[in-house]
């Protein structure tokens, strides 16, 4: 009875800070004249930050080198494990863009929202979303401003690290911006999937790798870069949960 009361003033506490933050958004991204919408997206991360602050359930401890220069572009990558992924890594102090399905840019007023930030569509009915995705990333890379990707596509369902899409690492190459690892750990049962109530996580971490390098890797290389990240994310996570990797890989089992 008390987790759900519980779990219902955290939705209450939510809604009001929509509420509030879309004007503030709407206002903020008049006056914008960044043309990646650099500050209007930044408003909205911070939205994100305080959403994970005022669930009590969530503990977040960040490390690795988290004071990044956020005019310096990157493409960000993470591996996927809960909705609730989204609100932590806005922990991160800089600004990117996130690649989101389209169906989050038609719910009303979050959908508004990743709108007004500037977050990429993806509509996975088009068959050129591929290049469509790609060619919005490359418009903000080359205007100083860093992209995120999930590329596994969608939350692990037993929280194992599944397969990567090459997208994002075909970007990184094309556009010669090195691709900034993240890895992201106990969030699991923190917003289980179908349920409205918030999971306990003791300590969820999340962790800033090293950028990785595309100098060596030609476009045709993506799938190669794409294993060198995926490798690192997984021993990550293999060392976190002190077991050994292959037992946390999907494509091993």
């Amino acid at each position: 009875m008390w987790e759900s009361l519980k779990s219902l003033l955290i939705w209450c506490a939510i809604a009001l800070l929509v509420l509030i933050w879309l004007p503030l958004m709407a206002v903020i991204r008049l006056f914008d004249r960044d043309p990646a919408h650099y500050y209007t997206g930044k408003f909205f991360r911070k939205l994100g930050k305080t959403i994970s602050r005022i669930n009590p359930n969530w503990q977040l401890s960040i490390t690795g080198k988290v004071n990044i220069d956020d005019r310096r572009p990157y493409v960000v990558v993470c591996n996927h494990l809960s909705q609730a992924d989204i609100p932590l890594i806005s922990n991160l102090p800089w600004e990117m863009k996130w690649v989101a399905k389209k169906i989050l840019f038609d719910t009303p007023v979050v959908g508004w929202m990743m709108k007004l930030a500037g977050d990429i569509s993806v509509d996975r009915q088009a068959t050129d979303r591929k290049e469509r995705t790609l060619d919005k990333a490359s418009y903000y890379l080359d205007r100083q401003c860093s992209v995120m990707f999930f590329p596994e596509g969608t939350r692990s369902r037993n929280g194992k690290l599944n397969a990567f899409t090459r997208g994002a690492f075909k970007l990184a190459i094309r556009e010669d911006v090195p691709v900034l690892p993240l890895v992201i750990d106990g969030t699991q049962n923190t917003l289980p999937k179908r349920s409205w109530k918030f999971g306990i996580a003791k300590h969820i971490k999340l962790r800033v790798l090293p950028p990785v390098s595309v100098e060596k890797y030609e476009e045709n290389q993506a799938r190669s870069l794409s294993q060198e990240v995926r490798g690192q994310i997984l021993n990550q996570l293999a060392e976190w949960r002190n077991q050994p990797a292959d037992e946390l890989d999907n494509l091993a089992t």
